[in-house]
């Protein structure tokens, strides 16, 4: 069994926190074997939602009844709707303080960071906004909010979390301290254990010591050298210098899995399974794309985000297209055309009757990484230029807010392009899809001046 999965940046999935809030305070601490999560609310509540309440890869099952166990009298964990929600047995108000006990999950979710990261030596990285939450007159109102909650009139209370270790500091962004506490904008994993970093000129890297050798020398080789690329083409990443964080979750017989994820300043990635174990082609060209496509969200996803999570297609789909155009440079056997093609392939076959924009309520994420990555080649053939370069143009035009909203992208095709029918195709694709859609890429193709010839079964094929 092969498994790859890289987990989609979610950095606006949600409302954001209202600034004349009081804060949610949550003291995360491990002590020993045994994990505590303290949650002193700032007023009472019916009931309080986790603002990331993603499931499973494995089963589409919530994780928080699997994995923490709530120790205060009357107060029970329950699934509503899409959420993750703390509610009371009694049917009253919440009290403003919550313990709970939990161990940390390490399981795969859909379209989310995992919940945390374990490592060999005994080390464990913690999500640190896996804690966020938001209040509700009543746990059934749950059931009628949307997963995109900028979508919705939710305000979300500011969240801060400290970390403790009473067996000695915790490690955060490369810098050993004795407890950190983080806000809303600062998600990002924990590391609690002795891992430390191995610092290279271009980055810190925390890597499980049991980790394949040949992954190791390969990660540490390449990932410099694409970093560095982007920096060139897009400028200087922002904030610190970025950290590679690695785990191994073990041989597992019959398995060859990679996943992982990027958060500011952050590449976490983990290994799992009997078929790494010996060097591999297929799983090193595999780990090049995934730095190529994380790395690219430094600028892509952190540097400008998107602004709702129907907009994914502008990081994810952009971030596809920058690493296809990264990777040859680092491995010129790369088949970039083959990449490009299927997206055009998945685009075509996810975007028939359905609009993209509601791709993930769906569960149809490939959507957004697949058709962004089609109209960021339209973007760069119809303006001539590579690709980065229309990718710095709305950076640097976006760099008060960090946002690029829908309009945005498609004003800036506009004058890249000089033809507003290519946004106006665009923008029919994002909202309802197409009837025939290998016959509405194929006319955005003409337009945009994209070289390819028509398959036998409609679907046009790059040159």
């Amino acid at each position: 069994m092969t498994k790859f999965v890289a987990a989609i940046l979610l950095l606006a999935f949600a409302a954001s926190p209202s600034s004349s809030a009081s804060p949610i305070e949550v003291a995360v601490s491990r002590s020993g074997a045994e994990w505590t999560a303290d949650f002193h609310f700032p007023r009472r509540a019916a009931a309080w939602a986790f603002v990331r309440s993603s499931v499973t890869r494995n089963g589409a099952r919530p994780w928080r009844p699997m994995s923490w166990t709530v120790e205060t009298p009357g107060v029970r964990i329950e699934r509503r709707g899409h959420y993750d929600v703390l509610a009371a047995e009694n049917g009253r108000p919440l009290p403003e303080r919550i313990r709970i006990k939990f161990a940390p999950f390490t399981g795969d979710l859909i379209a989310d960071y995992d919940p945390a990261l374990s490592f060999t030596d005994g080390s464990v990285a913690l999500y640190s906004e896996q804690f966020d939450a938001f209040p509700l007159r009543s746990a059934q109102r749950a059931e009628r909010l949307p997963i995109d909650l900028g979508d919705s009139e939710v305000a979300i209370d500011p969240t801060r979390v400290t970390f403790r270790d009473t067996a000695g500091e915790v490690l955060h962004r490369g810098r050993r301290v004795a407890a950190v506490s983080l806000d809303d904008d600062d998600g990002t994993y924990v590391l609690f254990g002795p891992a430390e970093p191995v610092a290279t000129e271009a980055l810190a890297a925390i890597i499980d010591p049991a980790l394949p050798g040949w992954i190791r020398r390969s990660l540490l080789g390449d990932t410099p050298r694409i970093l560095a690329g982007y920096a060139a083409a897009l400028g200087p990443a922002p904030g610190p210098k970025p950290t590679l964080m690695v785990s191994w979750a073990g041989a597992t017989p019959r398995l060859t899995s990679m996943g992982g994820s990027v958060l500011p300043g952050l590449i976490a990635m983990t290994y799992e399974g009997a078929g790494v174990v010996e060097e591999s082609e297929a799983v090193r060209r595999e780990g090049l794309w995934f730095i190529a496509h994380e790395g690219a969200h430094f600028w892509l996803g952190q540097a400008v985000t998107y602004q709702y999570s129907r907009d994914a297609w502008i990081t994810e789909g952009g971030a596809d297209l920058l690493a296809i155009r990264a990777v040859p440079a680092v491995d010129p056997a790369y088949d970039a055309r083959g990449a490009l093609q299927a997206a055009v392939d998945d685009c075509a076959a996810l975007t028939a009757g359905r609009g993209i924009a509601a791709a993930e309520q769906r569960n149809e994420h490939r959507a957004y990484y697949a058709c962004g990555a089609v109209f960021g080649l339209v973007a760069e053939a119809a303006s001539g230029r590579p690709f980065a370069d229309f990718v710095r143009k709305l950076i640097d035009a976006n760099r008060r807010d960090k946002v690029v909203t829908r309009e945005e992208w498609l004003a800036a095709l506009d004058r890249a392009s000089g033809d507003p029918m290519l946004s106006d195709s665009i923008g029919r694709l994002i909202d309802r899809g197409a009837d025939d859609p290998k016959a509405a890429l194929t006319a955005l193709f003409t337009r945009a001046g994209i070289a390819f010839t028509v398959g036998q079964d409609g679907t046009p094929r790059l040159q």
